[in-house]
């Protein structure tokens, strides 16, 4: 879109919200740059030129607007459409795979070049995998810099650099601030946060309804591993609506997130035991929440079909609730093979109890990990308490995948990976489709099959039967996922409720 001037100009002189993220804007006469909807006095046409990505302004010498802090707006929501190579590298970017295994590890992932990678990044997006790592870095280290009381060597090291040197001329060099000044901006209350604790806002496109997002994983939350509690992340100031709290494993260790809707952001408090694991804690609550949508592509689309129109006027911004460890939402998937919510929910935490790595939860409800396919690797069938063939569904898929002869993660090739589950015993076009939907972030991901979905079908006057109502899905692509919750949403199901 940046090289539409036109249509940038317009989005800028509007201060249009919905466009933060798509490109941004650099100012020549004063060399910062901003995200469209930034509060200043929009500069002239002729002193704007725009870019593709925070990085490339960055690469093009400008540093980030103070008021409008565009390194911290919503994530480009081409990368949740496309399942082609720059989005598949955006998103394993943003998972924080070249700060750990550098391009050359980021290439091995995609089966790439490292010269094919950068071609095409800098073609799109004007600034290679480092660039991006980079300017994903700067935003890292401002967060720790300005909600925690971290040393500034601890935050160097946790944000990802390798020095502090570098640390210091990447700050000062992106927001003109030195990382004391950064600090010293921060409101007053950051210094006083409890120690391994960040407490943070997930910015998202509005519109936004929370009802299936929140209710969908309250509803299927594995004890031990997730919760629906009462206290807010916002501390005594936050709004008392609750907070969906669970468990993450990450790279360099485990954390606990709590998170909870407001109007215009996600509350997000973080506890981890190493914030070297900031980045992609972050980016996995982001992609489990689906912030990074473009509602308003997605219900444009739903509303021109008649009988989804009064659906998505009536609560319009519904996102597809997620995941924060795809092998997890797989081994899920297969417990809940024609069983109630319920019944899936006690299959987990068997699995969980007998199985998972114990964490401390200083709040006491959490007290697991979800257990690795590693660990479930050597599963004794016989322990579990469901029919032969799904024993043997369960066993194969978590062989697979501790053997790494099926990938799930961001690099996911959709079609392929489909495909691959397709070919695994005990596993149908449902299982399939919604990991696809809810594990791989494919937003055209459709399950005809579901009874839920062929129900409210037939209620709203749609084909009921499978490949019927798969032919008048043609029209709703490629935001199938999304037509898929508005559907549901029918239903009284606790999953369309956000909890008490």
């Amino acid at each position: 879109m940046h090289t539409d001037t036109e249509r940038c100009v317009r989005a800028v002189q509007s201060k249009d919200a919905r466009f933060d993220g798509w490109f941004y804007t650099a100012v020549l006469t004063t060399g910062i740059y901003c995200r469209p909807s930034c509060p200043a006095v929009p500069p002239k046409p002729e002193h704007m030129v725009f870019h593709p990505s925070a990085a490339a302004c960055q690469q093009a010498g400008f540093r980030a607007c103070k008021r409008c802090r565009p390194d911290t707006s919503p994530g480009s929501p081409e990368w949740n459409v496309r399942a082609d190579l720059v989005a598949r590298t955006m998103r394993l970017i943003a998972d924080g795979v070249v700060d750990r295994e550098g391009v050359t590890g980021l290439a091995a992932r995609l089966g790439y070049s490292t010269r094919q990678i950068e071609r095409q990044l800098f073609a799109e997006l004007g600034a290679g995998p480092l660039a991006l790592a980079r300017a994903q870095r700067a935003q890292t280290a401002r967060l720790l810099v300005e909600t925690t009381g971290l040393p500034m060597a601890d935050v160097a090291f946790a944000a990802g650099f390798s020095s502090v040197r570098t640390f210091n001329d990447t700050v000062r060099e992106v927001f003109a601030l030195s990382p004391s000044e950064l600090r010293t901006r921060a409101p007053k209350h950051a210094a006083a946060a409890t120690p391994g604790v960040i407490t943070l806002r997930l910015p998202f496109r509005a519109p936004l309804h929370p009802d299936n997002l929140f209710g969908h994983l309250a509803a299927t939350a594995v004890p031990g591993v997730e919760e629906w509690t009462s206290h807010s992340p916002e501390g005594v100031g936050g709004a008392p609506v609750g907070a969906y709290r669970r468990t993450l494993r990450l790279p360099y260790g485990h954390g606990i997130v709590a998170l909870a809707p407001r109007p215009d952001h996600i509350a997000c408090r973080l506890a981890l035991s190493d914030p070297r694991d900031l980045t992609v804690a972050i980016s996995r609550c982001r992609r489990l929440l689906d912030l990074d949508a473009d509602p308003v592509a997605v219900d444009e689309r739903l509303r021109a079909d008649p009988a989804l129109a009064p659906l998505v006027d009536k609560a319009p911004g519904r996102r597809v609730p997620r995941t924060v460890d795809e092998a997890e939402f797989a081994v899920r998937a297969v417990l809940g093979q024609q069983v109630s919510t319920a019944a899936a929910r006690t299959h987990a935490a068997r699995l969980v109890t007998a199985h998972g790595t114990p964490v401390v939860d200083p709040e006491g409800g959490l007290t697991h990990l979800f257990p690795a396919p590693e660990h479930l690797a050597a599963l004794d069938p016989d322990a579990l308490a469901m029919p032969r063939t799904r024993r043997a569904t369960l066993t194969t898929l978590v062989r697979r995948l501790a053997d790494g002869d099926l990938r799930l993660g961001a690099d996911s090739d959709w079609p392929e990976t489909r495909a691959a589950l397709l070919a695994l015993p005990g596993f149908g076009p449902w299982t399939a489709d919604v990991i696809a939907m809810r594990a791989l972030g494919d937003p055209d991901a459709f399950l005809p099959t579901d009874l839920g979905v062929r129900r409210a079908a037939g209620a709203l006057g749609l084909p009921s039967t499978p490949s019927a109502l798969t032919t008048r899905a043609a029209a709703w692509r490629p935001w199938r996922a999304y037509a898929v919750q508005y559907l549901w949403a029918t239903d009284s199901h606790p999953i369309n409720v956000l909890p008490a």
